[in-house]
């Protein structure tokens, strides 16, 4: 069971209203949209689906896991480590400097609301990515890697829900409905990165499939008009 106190703070983490800028942000979406290749609620789901499943989000929880263990254990040098490796795992500089803007915002947050986090931050190195603030975070507030995990993917899911729908455009409930019909693949996500998390430390053994992403981020800055950021 999570704490009252820990399920707030998860909330405030995952909330929408977190000042970190993720709503202008749409990880390639909006060229698959332009492109014609995502017209419907169901290319959507189908798109968001193997993201779930195959792509880069996956890895990011298990190196969330990992730095969340590393700060219970009070070893920055390895959280330093697991922030440059996130750092060269991107593909395109949109990507790169998504993770990082956000990462950096919510760092300068967490320094005004937990000062004592201030030394870990620094240390940590700059930039750090989202995923590694986030993580930081989780473990000074006492919410469990699991609750953590799941809480960072609803966010990360909601706002790409959100894109869709402005993009396409779909109604709201339609939206709703979607994030409903990929929990299911939301806890897998959540519960296979914690697995790899704790079977190994070993970074050679994760792994993604991630290049059609990562074209359409390639593509994106060449959008005659673009409503998104990536």
């Amino acid at each position: 069971m999570i704490s009252p106190d820990a399920l707030l703070h998860l909330l405030q983490l995952a909330s929408s209203s977190l000042p970190v800028g993720a709503y202008s942000y749409s990880e390639g979406l909006e060229t698959l949209v332009h492109e014609g290749r995502i017209s419907t609620l169901t290319e959507l789901a189908d798109w968001l689906q193997q993201e779930l499943r195959y792509g880069p989000i996956g890895v990011e929880l298990t190196i969330m896991v990992r730095v969340h263990a590393a700060m219970e254990t009070g070893d920055i040098e390895a959280i330093a480590h697991h922030n440059h490796w996130l750092s060269a795992l991107r593909d395109t500089e949109e990507i790169r400097e998504q993770n990082w803007q956000m990462g950096q915002t919510l760092s300068r947050l967490l320094q005004k609301l937990e000062p004592d986090l201030t030394q870990t931050l620094e240390n940590v190195g700059l930039p750090c990515n989202f995923a590694i603030a986030f993580s930081i975070a989780a473990a000074q507030w006492q919410i469990s890697p699991e609750a953590m995990a799941l809480g960072y993917l609803q966010s990360w899911l909601t706002n790409l829900i959100n894109a869709g729908i402005k993009l396409i455009p779909l109604g709201q409930t339609a939206g709703q409905t979607l994030l409903l019909q990929l929990y299911p693949d939301l806890k897998n996500t959540a519960a296979k990165a914690i697995g790899a998390a704790m079977a190994t430390a070993d970074q050679d053994s994760l792994f993604i499939c991630n290049w059609g992403m990562a074209l359409a981020s390639m593509n994106h800055e060449t959008l005659y008009s673009r409503l998104f950021r990536s």
